[in-house]
């Protein structure tokens, strides 16, 4: 076989910093509205676990709650991912403010009791999200047990010591787990010495004896890029690949569709006889299967689509829309028979934003500022700049309206801007993104605290708005971090947006094979795709899948605040067999399976509070 070498510029490693700062226990303070990424959209923090109006049902049905284990510091958005190995459960410590990400570690030799004994602070300015992977390693460089988490920038972290890449921490003594290799990852040459931020990790061993290597990939929900590093000896990453998926293989993408969010956001890699098989989340080029055996030259076997009409939107309430894409997570079930996927939506409306010149762009909402299916908002939009208290907006016009506040992403949260647009007189906020704050192209869903609606388009669409999008480049934009040049009270298009429902984000199941995927069925809790839950009872949508190792037909969902959901695989047909909602409410992130004295339990990480422990008892 031919060997590619990596694109060219992509091969530097970022220099690895000090390691970071180990403690035990400590508090902080939580907002609820301090904004966050998840790969280009950001999360809506407006979960109601700590309010029981409007919550779902609480219920339990072939679910046993065998134990919980409360973070030493809960609060809103405390917590993210769940990784497990031997006693020990690690809990990702996300964005919040203070920001101070990290990772919990928690004792489950009790499973009825599971408790903190310990937490490993990231650099400061940095947090975790999707990326805690434990794994024993055994190479010729090291033998015992690995921690891999993910860097991401807390809001408003730009300089040092925040750091992005990935961290490596030895914890084959837990109690006192050892940083090995601190924010390393790929960089981009000529933009930044520091690794690209990082939203999630996986890693795997592959060879035998002193041929055993081990290898770790680093999806950074930013870019289309393929970043795999060689970590047989941890304290040394090497970066093997670097390389632009999307362009290496260009039949992942669907072409004016409207599926234009393109990133690389989450992964797995599982032995399949002689083959490593990675199976990569690539939001709106929906899911890909990759031969990794040679991690430095990967090959391409399958993809999939996502079809019109919007599948389960339209088995659901009979709305024939196109899809969303937002491919978050995937796996393999039933002894590899199927795969299932997990497409993330926060938002379970969709906003259209048309132009007096005839323009149409796609828009997203979130948070309190969101219209109702059906609801509308027209007028003429103005420049304002960031809007945020260090640089306020000016007062709407006193008379052409109602205007809408045409505003740049960063710089503050967005109900900092929202507070700042609200209180000068306009009828509506609609801002746009830039690459310092999520990405160029992506499309951001704004938790925002708001009493006019506010909405969110991506950098070409607001810039098409303002007629400055001429000689438009995404390249050259994720490139740079600048603010818009253009005076601040410049008058844009007039505007109409108008939101329709489409659903929360849901299940997917496709048969396993090669090339285009064969989609078989969907699944969605039946809140989802009810349009009289679209505001107000928390994010509906699925998050993460984890599948039986005793009974490869059943696989277990975190479903945020609509729970713990159990599944049926078979017959390329899915259902629903278990489900768990605290009387408390949830907001379920992760989902991790282990076993302990022959039976099978299910850790989840809930957003606020920590870990719950779960059996399944039905007899599916």
């Amino acid at each position: 076989m031919k060997r590619r070498r990596p694109l060219a510029g992509t091969i530097a490693v970022a220099t690895l910093v000090a390691a970071a700062a180990l403690f035990t226990g400590g508090s902080a303070a939580v907002s609820n509205d301090a904004p966050f990424d998840d790969g280009g959209v950001l999360i809506d923090d407006g979960h109601v676990h700590g309010d029981m109006a409007g919550r779902l049902d609480t219920a339990s049905s072939n679910v046993s709650l065998v134990g919980r284990g409360q973070i030493n510091n809960p609060g809103e958005n405390r917590v993210s991912d769940v990784g497990v190995l031997g006693n020990y459960a690690y809990l990702g410590a996300f964005n919040s403010s203070p920001c101070q990400g990290g990772v919990y570690i928690m004792d489950i030799a009790d499973v009825r009791q599971p408790r903190q004994v310990g937490f490993i602070a990231s650099s400061q300015g940095s947090f975790v999200g999707e990326g805690v992977h434990p794994l024993h390693i055994s190479t010729p460089a090291f033998d015992g047990d690995l921690l891999a988490y993910s860097n991401e920038l807390c809001t408003g972290a730009s300089a040092p010591p925040a750091v992005g890449g990935a961290t490596l921490v030895d914890i084959s003594d837990p109690l006192h787990p050892v940083v090995l290799a601190n924010g390393f990852g790929a960089v981009e040459p000529g933009v930044s010495t520091r690794a690209r931020t990082v939203h999630s990790t996986y890693m795997w061993q592959t060879g035998h004896g002193p041929n055993r290597k081990a290898y770790i990939v680093l999806p950074d929900s930013r870019t289309p890029m393929l970043p795999i590093f060689d970590i047989t000896d941890p304290r040394n990453p090497v970066q093997v690949i670097d390389i632009n998926l999307a362009e290496r293989y260009p039949q992942i993408l669907q072409p004016n569709s409207g599926l234009d969010t393109v990133f690389f956001h989450d992964v797995v890699v599982r032995r399949h006889g002689n083959q490593q098989i990675m199976l990569l989340s690539f939001w709106d080029a929906g899911y890909v299967k990759l031969d990794v055996s040679d991690p430095a030259n990967p090959v391409y076997l399958a993809d999939s689509d996502f079809t019109f009409p919007d599948p389960e939107l339209k088995q659901a309430i009979g709305e024939e829309l196109q899809p969303e894409g937002n491919g978050h997570y995937a796996e393999f079930v039933h002894n590899n028979q199927y795969i299932i996927t997990t497409d993330e939506d926060f938002a379970a409306t969709r906003v259209v934003v048309k132009t007096d010149d005839g323009s149409e762009f796609r828009g997203a909402q979130g948070g309190e500022g969101s219209l109702p299916t059906g609801g509308s908002v027209n007028g003429p939009t103005i420049f304002v700049g960031l809007g945020c208290n260090t640089s306020p907006p000016p007062s709407a016009p006193a008379t052409g309206g109602p205007w809408i506040a045409l505003v740049e992403r960063g710089g503050c949260t967005f109900t900092e801007k929202a507070i700042n647009i609200e209180s000068r007189g306009y009828a509506g906020t609609l801002v746009f993104n830039r690459t310092g704050a999520g990405g160029c192209g992506g499309i951001t869903a704004p938790g925002v605290t708001a009493s006019k609606p506010y909405f969110s388009i991506n950098r070409k669409s607001g810039l098409s708005i303002l007629d400055a999008d001429a000689g438009y480049n995404e390249a050259a934009c994720l490139a740079s971090s600048d603010t818009l040049n253009l005076p601040i009270g410049t008058v844009g298009d007039n505007v109409s947006l108008k939101a329709s429902f489409d659903g929360w984000g849901y299940v997917h199941l496709f048969r396993n094979g090669n090339g285009k995927l064969q989609e078989l069925d969907t699944y969605a809790v039946r809140e989802g795709m009810d349009p009289g839950y679209e505001n107000g009872f928390g994010s509906l949508t699925v998050h993460e899948v984890a599948v039986s190792a005793k009974n490869p037909h059943l696989a277990y969902l975190s479903y945020y605040d609509a729970g713990f959901r159990v599944i049926s695989v078979k017959g390329g047909k899915i259902e629903e067999v278990g489900h768990y909602l605290d009387v408390n409410g949830n907001d379920f992130w992760g989902v991790q399976v282990f076993q302990r004295g022959g039976k099978e339990y299910v850790l989840a990480s809930d957003r606020d509070f920590g870990l719950y422990v779960f059996e399944y008892t039905g007899k599916n």
